[in-house]
């Protein structure tokens, strides 16, 4: 969320209590079950494993440890919204929602302890310990004093924060839980009387928006996890705290199971305009999160309708505003698949979490592609290599990073600097909500399958101890296609590889009991099984794949290899400046910055306007046994395309790239041009114009 949603008139919340959504015959209420003893929630296929089973490996490894020593692992010593938060007894938020170090939290949680990094658990520990130790008489979590103030949503974070923190450390298990009961207990009560906290009312403070009742689902994540695990004899109030959460969203207009249906939910639309829905919809983080809905309550009502809506919806978002790296095109909002639009870094890091979470309940391979689509190229590619700046806004189509020159009328909600790598652009939201990504991104990569077996389901380096087996996964993917696995386990048991969808038929595998490879090809499920038998033994499994075109409109597209979206090199000259404060008004504070914060300037030095011929692309690999470190930087991934290029007249419109044009202008001599992984190129060209092009030598250097 940006300083000017935050910054809507009140009233306007106030009028979205009385907005109605027409009725859809797909789109009823269905009753949920009221729980009893013996009342269950619907189990995942496959069934994550706790918080710190799972160990990164390799380039991931790397990763997740220089981002614990950047930006992530360092907000808490100086980061104002954080270590000066209201949340441990400070004074600054940048929102009256105080949702910035529930963000924090949230991911600092998962990056303490899959790192098991003492240093980090420190910090985590010490928010705990205060939170805890000042919850209220009365069983409110948070410095908030005054009904007028209290907002439920960011407890929705600190409840994901602390069972997660539950999960790895049970010695603090009972404390956490018997915080959550006093709270969930109040919140119950809070509810119950018109929605308090939840609906904002008149002379309330606490959101001028309504972002918790459209992110009100987010609570069901912990409390059903509270309700299977720690129930007390309290389950009759979880369950219908859960209930609450969903009748007051739908009370407010904005129960998602109305928005997810053909024919409502927005194929192209530009606001303002007239809609049959508020705008909290069209906002992409909000649509990120929104995913989670109908499954939420799935779970608790056991109504296949809604496992199947869930489907429509990614159905329904991958078909009109998915972008070519995974997340959502949205700026903040979505309007249509313009590869100049904008894509929040708080998106891609939300769509990582939903996909790998509605994975593990649906099944579906594509799903589990789709997080490491978003993983191995939106999310990277919207952080610098240090993990010391981000981006608010991603474009597909981004040639420069810098204050633009124009206002972006192109743009709904971002302003000028968008798109500039640094501490806090555009909006803090994403400074303290990225940690997340990476940290939740390990801890699905492996889970347990309905068999009692073990899958690897995210492929990328690390390892797992579970069910009496320990599994190492010494791997170079996304950037080789090779996996090999090492296993000891005290008893037989089943081990499955997921098989991405885009791998060939001639990807082979070979199991533990045999020397011979065999073939093997991705199903709708896409897990590969391997009999192991007790003690140890090795796996082996062998991608194969060819590069991929993508089209888009207007004789446009893109290129994949693997799990990776390709980009046209471009070379660039990087400066760095003092950080400019989020609304821009001013350059912050030496005291509100580190010397290793800054704003970081990106102009290119090399051409951006080119359009390639699909018809001639040639993988170029490196030997990848040992990847740099960091990875995700210019020129350090050892696999790279030719193409078959062109420079074209390609026009300027707000000071970004147009649209690329359908019958472009070609102004140069064809030549091989180098393409590298988005991930690792900040600024990039990937949403190409196609044209035919004469043979292209494409060994011949560029």
């Amino acid at each position: 969320m940006s300083v000017s949603s935050i910054a809507r008139a009140f009233t306007a919340a106030l009028a979205l209590l009385c907005t109605t959504i027409p009725a859809h015959p797909q789109a009823l209420y269905p009753q949920t079950v009221k729980a009893r003893d013996d009342a269950k929630l619907v189990q995942p296929i496959y069934q994550s494993l706790p918080l710190g089973s799972i160990k990164p490996g390799g380039w991931l490894k790397d990763q997740i440890e220089t981002e614990a020593s950047g930006l992530a692992g360092n907000l808490f010593d100086f980061y104002r919204y954080v270590q000066d938060s209201m949340w441990i007894g400070g004074h600054t938020e940048y929102s009256p929602l105080h949702e910035s170090a529930p963000y924090w939290f949230n991911g600092l949680v998962p990056l303490a302890f899959g790192l098991d990094d003492a240093r980090l658990r420190g910090q985590v520990t010490a928010f705990v310990d205060y939170v805890l130790d000042h919850q209220q008489s009365d069983g409110w979590i948070g410095p908030e004093t005054t009904p007028e103030s209290r907002g439920l949503w960011a407890r929705c974070y600190i409840l994901l924060g602390l069972m997660q923190y539950a999960q790895a450390d049970p010695s603090q298990a009972d404390r956490i839980v018997d915080a959550m009961h006093r709270y969930v207990n109040l919140a119950h009560s809070m509810l119950q009387n018109n929605f308090t906290g939840l609906l904002p009312k008149a002379n309330d403070s606490f959101d001028g928006d309504g972002f918790g009742p459209a992110r009100a689902h987010e609570m069901h994540i912990p409390l059903q996890w509270l309700y299977e695990r720690y129930p007390r004899n309290n389950s009759q109030v979880i369950w219908e705290t859960m209930e609450l959460m969903i009748e007051g969203s739908t009370v407010f207009g904005v129960d998602w199971r109305n928005f997810w249906v053909p024919g409502v939910y927005p194929e192209v639309t530009y606001t303002p305009r007239e809609q049959p829905y508020t705008w909290l919809f069209n906002h992409g983080v909000n649509m990120a999160e929104g995913l989670r809905f109908p499954l939420s309550i799935y779970r608790m009502s056991h109504d296949e309708a809604l496992r199947t809506q869930t489907r429509t919806a990614l159905d329904l978002l991958s078909q009109w505003h998915k972008s070519l790296a995974g997340t959502i095109i949205g700026d903040e909002f979505v309007t249509d698949l313009n590869p100049s639009r904008g894509a929040e870094l708080c998106t891609s890091t939300e769509m990582m979490f939903s996909t790998a979470y509605i994975y593990q309940y649906l099944g579906d391979n594509d799903l589990a592609d789709w997080t490491e689509l978003t993983a191995f190229n939106a999310f990277p590619g919207q952080l610098s290599p240090d993990w010391w700046s981000h981006q608010y806004v991603q474009q597909e189509n981004q040639p420069w990073s810098r204050t633009l020159n124009e206002y972006p009328q192109m743009w709904q909600n971002v302003g000028v600097r968008g798109n500039v790598f640094g501490l806090e652009p555009n909006y803090p939201c994403c400074t303290v909500n990225h940690p997340q990504a990476y940290p939740k991104f390990l801890a699905n990569s492996f889970v347990i399958t309905e068999d009692g077996g073990i899958a690897h389901v995210l492929l990328s380096p690390g390892s797992v101890t579970a069910k009496g087996a320990t599994i190492l996964a010494d791997t170079t993917y996304p950037f080789g296609m090779d996996l090999q696995y090492s296993i000891t386990t005290e008893t037989e048991f089943t081990f499955y590889v997921r098989i991405p969808a885009w791998a060939s038929s001639s990807s082979t595998a070979t199991g533990p009991s045999s020397d011979v490879s065999t073939q093997i090809s991705p199903t709708d499920q896409g897990l590969q099984a391997f009999t192991v038998p007790k003690g140890e033994s090795s796996v082996t499994v062998n991608l194969q794949a060819e590069p991929r075109v993508v089209t888009r409109a207007n004789n446009s597209a893109a290129v994949y290899y693997g799990a990776l979206l390709y980009t046209l090199a471009i070379d660039f000259n990087e400066s760095a400046i003092q950080p400019w404060s989020w609304d821009g008004g001013s350059v912050l504070n030496s005291s509100d910055t580190t010397p290793q914060t800054h704003d970081h300037i990106i102009e290119p030095t090399s051409p951006w306007n080119i359009a390639f011929d699909p018809s001639q692309i040639k993988v170029v690999q490196a030997n990848a046994s040992t990847l740099p470190n960091p990875i995700w930087d210019y020129g350090a991934p050892p696999v790279e395309l030719r193409v078959a290029a062109v420079e074209i007249d390609w026009p300027l419109k707000f000071d970004t790239p147009e649209d690329p044009p359908s019958e472009p202008l070609v102004t140069g001599k064809p030549f091989s041009a180098r393409f590298v992984p988005f991930g690792s190129a900040k600024v990039h060209m990937a949403h190409l114009p196609v044209v035919q092009l004469p043979e292209v030598d494409l060994d011949a250097s560029t």
